[in-house]
Protein backbone atom coordinates (compact mmCIF):
# COMPACT_ATOMS: atom_id res chain seq x y z
CA UNK A 1 0.00 0.00 0.00
CA UNK A 2 0.73 3.85 -0.43
CA UNK A 3 -0.16 4.74 3.15
CA UNK A 4 2.48 2.52 4.96
CA UNK A 5 5.49 3.49 2.35
CA UNK A 6 4.63 7.29 2.86
CA UNK A 7 5.08 6.98 6.66
CA UNK A 8 8.28 5.07 6.85
CA UNK A 9 9.79 6.81 4.17
CA UNK A 10 8.86 10.39 6.47
CA UNK A 11 9.68 8.47 9.33
CA UNK A 12 13.30 8.17 7.57
CA UNK A 13 13.29 11.61 6.74
CA UNK A 14 11.96 13.19 9.85
CA UNK A 15 14.60 10.46 11.80
CA UNK A 16 17.54 12.49 9.26
CA UNK A 17 16.28 16.12 10.12
CA UNK A 18 16.89 14.98 13.58
CA UNK A 19 20.25 13.49 13.42
CA UNK A 20 21.41 16.24 11.25
CA UNK A 21 20.02 18.99 13.61
CA UNK A 22 22.03 17.66 16.58
CA UNK A 23 25.25 17.19 14.90
CA UNK A 24 25.47 20.45 13.62
CA UNK A 25 24.59 21.99 16.84
CA UNK A 26 26.54 20.10 18.62
CA UNK A 27 29.40 20.98 16.06
CA UNK A 28 28.58 24.90 16.60
CA UNK A 29 29.08 24.59 20.06
CA UNK A 30 32.36 22.51 19.88
CA UNK A 31 33.65 25.17 17.75
CA UNK A 32 31.83 28.10 19.60
CA UNK A 33 34.22 26.16 22.61
CA UNK A 34 37.94 25.38 20.91
CA UNK A 35 37.80 27.66 17.64
CA UNK A 36 40.99 26.28 17.06
CA UNK A 37 39.71 23.20 16.12
CA UNK A 38 37.05 24.31 13.51
CA UNK A 39 38.42 22.45 11.06
CA UNK A 40 38.43 18.99 12.24
CA UNK A 41 35.13 19.53 13.66
CA UNK A 42 33.47 20.68 10.42
CA UNK A 43 35.02 17.62 8.35
CA UNK A 44 34.02 15.25 11.53
CA UNK A 45 30.67 17.06 11.16
CA UNK A 46 30.58 17.13 7.04
CA UNK A 47 31.31 13.45 7.03
CA UNK A 48 28.60 12.21 9.99
CA UNK A 49 25.70 13.95 8.15
CA UNK A 50 26.58 12.65 4.84
CA UNK A 51 26.48 9.24 6.79
CA UNK A 52 23.29 9.66 8.10
CA UNK A 53 21.92 11.27 4.78
CA UNK A 54 22.89 7.81 3.00
CA UNK A 55 21.38 5.95 5.93
CA UNK A 56 18.18 7.83 5.45
CA UNK A 57 17.68 7.41 1.98
CA UNK A 58 18.24 4.00 2.30
CA UNK A 59 15.44 3.62 4.42
CA UNK A 60 13.49 5.90 1.88
CA UNK A 61 13.76 3.00 -1.05
CA UNK A 62 13.57 0.35 1.52
CA UNK A 63 10.18 1.49 2.51
CA UNK A 64 9.20 2.55 -1.22
CA UNK A 65 10.04 -0.84 -1.97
Amino acid sequence: MVIPAAIGAGLAVIGAGIGIGKIGGSAMEGIARQPEAAGKIQTAMIIAAALIEGVALFGVVVSMG
